[in-house]
């Protein structure tokens, strides 16, 4: 028995039942539909032509838009320091290399297999992480190891295994260029399945999580299915987070609302990034749970209070029984 054969777990057909679709199910849209979302993007923000020089491109992710429409004082700190590896972003960056392989495997993978492969294409790769898994100590490499062997193990138990006929594409990378190349968003989901047909859609972007749910998780799917239906002209039919942790997926079905609300975040979030970094706009502090991760934490006034109000509040629920 084929690993295509094999029967599905519960949490396996559960993934299956909520991604899957059937023709009938399948919804087709409009052939000016990718030609309105286009214009409307650069209607709105069509008064930073004279500001952004195509030889200097304002260049857009879904990491930048997420952190400005959060705390934008957070943006800017972030912004002013270097970047760092550390074991907590080398592991989910492994496991998602590791999850990458698995799909194009003709065995039954095999999940510590998986995650060695993974270290190793990575160490010999041209990215950034080369540098930290050749240096790191071996007490790091052996946690963070651990941990991905643990998310691609999760994953192979709840996840139906891809078959060939849903086109499967890892590490789909999607780019927009706007107002003659001055602003360029770009973005690469982890898996998509299915395409379209015709202007009926039928392609399923999926973004593999490694923390908790966040509403953040779907907006930046809503930016993803943006890029693809400007790019395709027919939008995905889903868009799904899958948490590793969990076991589970949240979708969103695709509709021309939800592109429309797409648009007007994204031109928002563009706007808010070009004043921000012109110093025409002053940054506005929004406090949140991600305050304890902000690299100005320590001194940040609405930050301290905010956690300390909420530790207060929740300190109830780590005392002891």
């Amino acid at each position: 028995m084929t690993v295509d054969e094999a029967p599905l777990n519960p949490a396996q057909q559960e993934v299956l039942d909520l991604l899957g679709a059937t023709p009938e199910d399948r919804p087709s849209f409009a052939p000016t539909l990718k030609a309105t979302l286009r214009a409307d993007l650069e209607d709105a923000l069509s008064d930073l032509t004279s500001e952004i020089s195509p030889d200097s491109p304002m260049f857009v992710n879904k990491h930048d838009l997420a952190m400005v429409h959060g705390c934008e004082r957070r943006h800017l700190a972030e912004k002013e320091k270097s970047f760092e590896w550390s074991p907590p972003l080398a592991r989910g960056t492994i496991a998602h290399k590791a999850i990458e392989l698995s799909m194009h495997q003709r065995r039954r993978p095999i999940p510590l297999e998986l995650v060695d492969e993974a270290m190793d294409r990575l160490e010999r790769s041209d990215d950034s992480i080369s540098h930290w898994l050749s240096t790191c100590s071996e007490t790091d490499r052996a946690e963070v190891r651990a941990f991905a062997n643990e998310r691609v193990a999760t994953f192979l138990e709840c996840f139906p295994p891809v078959k060939v006929g849903w086109s499967p594409v890892t590490e789909a990378r999607m780019r927009l260029e706007l107002l003659d190349h001055r602003i360029v968003i770009s973005g690469r989901s982890d898996l998509t399945l299915g395409r379209a047909d015709g202007l009926t859609a039928g392609k399923v972007i999926i973004d593999f999580k490694t923390g908790s749910m966040s509403p953040t998780h779907t907006d930046d799917l809503r930016l993803y299915a943006l890029l693809e239906t400007i790019r395709i002209g027919t939008p995905p039919r889903l868009a799904a987070s899958y948490y590793l942790d969990a076991g589970t997926a949240q979708a969103e079905a695709i509709t021309e609302s939800v592109l429309h609300a797409a648009v007007a975040r994204t031109a928002d979030g563009i706007r808010k990034l070009h004043e921000l970094s012109v110093g025409t706009r002053a940054p506005v502090f929004r406090p949140s749970w991600g305050c304890r991760w902000c690299p100005i934490r320590t001194e940040c006034e609405p930050g301290l209070a905010f956690l300390g109000g909420a530790d207060a509040e929740n300190s109830d629920r780590f005392d002891d029984d």
